[in-house]
C-alpha cells in the first residue's frame, strides 16, 4: 500500500499543503481500491463518507436529466480529488463517478478531512480554490452549450482528450470512450454524434478503428466553427 507522504499524486491536488504527520494520520486510515472500467465510484444521490483520491485512470462525472439522460460533466484523472464538495456541503452526492478505465483510488474518510479543514487554513484554501475552479468549468460549459454548434463542441472534445490523455504506441487516442459517452459529453443524440465522427473521417480529420480514434489533422479540428 502506498503511503500518502511518499505519493507523488498528492502533488496535483490539496493534500500537497498538509505537513507529514496528517499525512502519515490519512495513510494509516485511507483504504485503496481497484475500480474496473465501467464500475461506479459513487451513485449520484449517494452519501459520501469521505473523498476519493484517484492515483491512476480516469472517470467520468454525470448527471441524468429529468428525462433519464445521461450528461457527462467532466472527466477527472490523476491526482483529482472526488466529492469534497458533497462533503463540505453535507448534503448527498450531485454527481455519479464512473470508471472510464481501470482504476486505483483512495477513500479518505470524512473525520480525516474534516480535522484538517478545521487545522489548516492552507488546506481549506486549496479546497476553496479548487471548488472555485470547478464553478468556472461549469460557467464556461453552460456557455460552449449555448453557443458552439455540436461539431465544434464535439472537435473541441476530441482535441481536450488528445491534450490531457495523449495517445497510443499506435497513435490511437488512450482513452477510448464509446460513441455515446462522446454524445454525452457534447449533450446531443448518439446518432448525431455518429454523423458528425463520419464527417470527420471523410474530411481526413480523424481515422476510427472500432471504438479507438486517431486524430490525423489537429489544426483542422481546431478551425471548426
Amino acid at each position: 500500500m502506498s503511503k500518502c507522504e511518499q505519493c507523488i499524486v498528492r502533488k496535483f491536488n490539496s493534500l500537497n499543503v498538509l505537513k507529514k504527520a496528517d499525512l502519515i494520520e490519512i495513510s494509516n486510515c485511507k483504504e485503496s481500491q481497484i475500480v474496473r472500467k465501467g464500475e461506479t465510484i459513487f451513485e449520484e444521490g449517494e452519501m459520501l463518507n469521505g473523498v476519493f483520491c484517484i492515483r491512476d485512470g480516469v472517470c467520468k462525472l454525470s448527471k441524468l436529466s429529468v428525462n433519464g439522460k445521461e450528461q457527462i460533466l467532466k472527466l477527472v484523472f490523476k491526482g483529482d480529488l472526488l466529492g469534497q464538495r458533497s462533503l463540505l456541503g453535507n448534503e448527498r452526492s450531485n454527481l455519479k463517478a464512473t470508471a472510464v478505465n481501470d482504476m486505483q483510488v483512495c477513500f479518505i474518510p470524512r473525520k480525516n478531512v474534516i480535522a484538517n479543514l478545521n487545522n489548516n487554513a492552507s488546506f481549506s484554501l486549496d479546497i476553496l480554490k479548487q471548488m472555485a475552479h470547478d464553478l468556472k468549468d461549469a460557467d464556461n460549459t453552460i456557455v460552449n452549450m449555448a453557443q458552439k454548434t455540436v461539431r465544434k463542441r464535439l472537435a473541441d472534445t476530441l482535441i481536450y482528450v488528445y491534450k490531457n490523455f495523449g495517445v497510443d504506441q499506435n497513435h490511437f487516442l488512450k482513452i477510448v470512450m464509446t460513441r455515446e459517452d462522446y454524445a454525452n459529453i457534447v449533450g446531443t443524440a448518439t446518432e448525431s454524434a455518429i454523423r458528425i465522427f463520419s464527417k470527420f473521417k471523410k474530411e481526413g480529420l480523424i481515422e476510427i478503428s472500432g471504438k479507438q480514434i486517431r486524430i490525423l489533422d489537429l489544426e483542422g479540428l481546431k478551425r471548426i466553427e
